[in-house]
């Protein structure tokens, strides 16, 4: 009798292998990052090669068709990402995002058919936020003869304009729902519209559906007691950190490329080369620090959601009572870290990318060189999430214990506002009856 072997499981390449794997292709998005934004040519192409090449699945476990990279590891790739071209990583917070809460789901049929999907390529948008008076949602599930449709319209829909499948929030009476719906159902039309002066090319702009159906099963009604809230906020928040630190990555390296080959100086320290004077070391060093400083911070902060993440994901399978609830502590405690981070990591990007003009004179400004493209960027992303709300969130539990996940009470003790709040996007997925439904991250997918 023959006997066979079993089929070895493939191996798990090392943290360093994978980036040395994708750093070809990031310098090539770099290359044309500039020319991109310069002509408004939306990133359809760098996404597919981002599809093709596994990297959209690279989180997704062995056994679904992923590469079952950590999220620690995941969270190094998307800052080089974002150095290259921080609109590409930006465009896909609502697919990591959705990502993330689905692998804290215990195994099941519906669970493992969206990671079979995202592990051959799909790539997952968002659409939360309209245009209304405070943060109303008027977006309609509706169910006929047991056909379930979705009608609205939405805006701040990052990423949606790229995706197979776009994550949303709706209402049907007092309730709101997160659902999902084919990108390619001729009722969904998602427009280029987004004109903020910075991340220019995520598409952040409109989308309308008209009578475009929901799978049943793809229907998921807010969870107002969801215990893992928390890391929801917190992850939505350290993606767009995570392409904040590539901003300013991006920024020392156009600083050290301008500077290099140059041989103009100002007129009273004319004996030496630019690279060689001391003011311009200085600034470049200063500059690099902040950059590294941001970096180091945000993945600090990964790493505290990554072992998060694997205890929750344990908890879901066999976690008693008391476990649940010291989770939901727990997860509550790192949205609080996050909004630490997010308030010295955002100051640190932008004072990074407002420090490179330092080395050098007018033609530093020159819209070839388009140096003023870092801090447009951190600044549209430093605007998602205003600071000074988290500030408020963080004093207000160190001096009276309580914490406002949702930013803060309105009248009559209401919450103004859902989790992620955001000046630009509604969360996913996370807010209450319809007349009360959050503004914040649209990427906020809470959906799976």
């Amino acid at each position: 009798m023959t006997t066979v072997s079993p089929t070895p499981a493939p191996a798990r390449a090392s943290a360093e292998e994978i980036r040395a794997e994708f750093a070809p292709l990031f310098s090539r998005i770099r290359a044309g990052a500039v020319e991109r934004e310069r002509s408004r040519e939306l990133p359809f192409l760098v996404v597919e090669e981002l599809k093709q090449t596994g990297f959209t699945a690279l989180r997704v476990p062995l056994e679904f068709g992923g590469r079952g990279v950590g999220l620690s590891e995941f969270a190094a790739l998307l800052v080089d990402l974002a150095a290259a071209d921080s609109n590409v990583a930006h465009l896909l917070r609502g697919h990591i995002a959705f990502l993330e809460r689905l692998l804290l789901r215990p195994p099941g049929n519906h669970r493992d058919q969206w990671l079979r999907r995202i592990g051959a390529g799909a790539l997952i948008g968002n659409a939360a936020s309209e245009r209304n008076e405070l943060t109303e949602i008027t977006t309609r599930l509706e169910e006929r003869g047991g056909r379930w449709t979705v009608t609205g319209t939405k805006y701040y829909t990052t990423g949606s304009i790229y995706a197979d499948w776009i994550s949303l929030s709706a209402v049907r009476g007092e309730t709101r729902h997160s659902v999902l719906v084919d990108a390619s159902h001729h009722g969904v039309r998602v427009a280029d519209d987004w004109d903020g002066f910075g991340q220019q090319l995520t598409a952040s702009g409109g989308l309308t559906l008209t009578d475009v159906p929901v799978d049943p099963q793809d229907i998921r009604a807010f969870e107002p007691e969801d215990p893992q809230a928390g890391f929801g906020v917190g992850l939505f928040q350290v993606i767009l950190l995570l392409v904040a630190a590539g901003v300013a990555q991006s920024a020392v390296q156009d600083a050290m490329d301008y500077v290099r080959p140059r041989r103009r100086t100002f007129a009273h320290r004319g004996e030496l080369a630019p690279r060689e004077e001391d003011v311009v070391q200085t600034v470049v060093g200063e500059v690099a620090a902040k950059a590294h400083a941001a970096r180091l911070i945000v993945l600090g902060q990964v790493a505290a959601l990554d072992a998060y993440a694997r205890k929750a994901a344990d908890g879901a399978r066999e976690g008693t009572q008391d476990e649940v609830a010291s989770l939901a502590e727990e997860s509550a405690q790192l949205a609080r870290e996050v909004f630490q981070a997010q308030l010295v990591v955002l100051e640190l990007v932008q004072r990074a990318t407002t420090e490179i003009f330092e080395v050098g004179g007018a033609s530093a400004t020159s819209t070839s060189r388009s140096l003023d493209r870092h801090w447009r960027n951190a600044r549209t992303i430093a605007s998602h999430n205003p600071a000074k709300y988290r500030a408020r969130a963080v004093g207000e539990y160190l001096l009276t214990g309580e914490f406002a996940l949702w930013g803060g009470k309105g009248p009559a003790g209401a919450p103004a506002v859902q989790e992620g709040q955001d000046a630009q996007e509604a969360p996913e997925g996370q807010a209450g009856p319809a007349g009360n439904a959050g503004r914040g991250d649209a990427d906020h997918g809470r959906h799976l």
